[in-house]
């Protein structure tokens, strides 16, 4: 084929480079768009390096000193501070509590946002005011949850006593033990419109032919649900397990709650509500011990990570995947390329 035969796409691409030039794709094309990349995200680069990686090492490095926070001649005191706290039986409380309120509160919340997903899936008129009414708990800031809290369940003056009152029944102090960790545990359960989007969102994904073909072979409404609908929502839960159990070994604003107003204990967490950010808190800004509370963080941060992992070797056969992870995608190849 002669060059006059070629279009004008083709004759450009057969022209020969001229010098310093790059054909796009090349070089210069490259550069461009790395450049534009870090351009976008740079900002959050430096916020993450600025405000985690440095808080972190920071952090880091007062765990193994004997710093209080305002001294500036830190000393090194090396693993002294981590021996303390696995020496520590209030710490070692702490953390024992914190885990069994994990234990509790994930299972009830999970639970109870699949619940609400589920009824609210069905062919009912203003399910969507009901979605929003539902919903409004997950987007209520933390503190102003805890303290709405803390005045329904006041012992003088709260709305639960009062219920009780008119049935007769003598008010109890809610905030104090052994009730505290019941209200708690209310209040997040309570905040679960967050598990219940999800899942309700992993149930519109849900193909309408299973369920179809499960009702004609004769499968009934609980039989649909677990032999269908709860595989194919596994990841669904899978992941929300593993976040809701990272944020709730975190627990420390709805704890807010938990400060006994009783005139013996103005200001006191009861002791069943005495988890490890509680400790953490106490560690930092009442005892001044900021080594200290800095290798609590560190031990908490590796005990979160034990207990994921854990999550994830227990999960395998129990999370069903439409595509396996494992399995590897097929190396694309380019025409004519080996």
């Amino acid at each position: 084929m002669s060059t006059d035969q070629l279009t004008e796409p083709d004759a450009q691409a057969h022209a020969p480079l001229r010098a310093g030039a790059v054909r796009p794709g090349g070089r210069r094309s490259r550069t461009r768009r790395a450049g534009t990349f870090y351009l976008f995200a740079g900002p959050w680069l430096l916020g993450f390096l600025a405000l985690t990686v440095f808080p972190l090492g920071y952090a880091l490095w007062l765990s193994f000193t004997n710093s209080d926070g305002l001294s500036p001649n830190a000393r090194f005191v090396g693993l002294a501070n981590y021996r303390e706290v696995f020496s520590d039986p209030d710490t070692l409380d702490s953390l024992a509590r914190t885990g069994l309120f994990a234990v509790i509160t994930v299972p009830l919340t999970i639970i109870a946002g699949l619940i609400l997903a589920v009824l609210l899936n069905q062919p009912i008129r203003g399910r969507g005011v009901f979605r929003t009414l539902l919903y409004l708990p997950a987007v209520v800031p933390p503190v102003g949850a805890a303290l709405t809290f803390k005045l329904i369940f006041d012992r003088d003056s709260g709305s639960a006593n009062g219920v009780l009152d008119l049935l007769g029944i003598n008010g109890v102090a809610w905030l104090a033990d052994p009730y505290a960790r019941y209200v708690l545990i209310m209040l997040t359960v309570w905040g679960c419109g967050n598990v219940m989007i999800i899942s309700l969102a992993g149930l519109q994904d849900i193909p309408r032919e299973l369920l179809d073909a499960a009702r004609v072979d004769g499968a009934s409404q609980w039989q649909s649900f677990s032999r269908v609908i709860l595989p194919l929502l596994s990841p669904v839960l899978f992941f929300q397990v593993v976040t809701q159990l990272i944020a709730t070994l975190q627990t420390f604003v709805p704890l807010l709650i938990s400060l006994d107003p009783t005139p013996k204990g103005v200001g006191a967490v009861p002791e069943s509500n005495y988890l490890i950010m509680i400790d953490v808190f106490s560690q930092y800004f009442a005892n001044g011990r900021y080594g200290y509370a800095s290798a609590l963080l560190w031990v908490l941060f590796a005990f979160i990570m034990a207990v994921t992992f854990l999550v994830f070797r227990l999960s395998k056969g129990m999370v069903f995947y439409s595509v396996e992870p494992e399995q590897a995608q097929p190396k694309s190849r380019t025409i004519g390329g080996k």
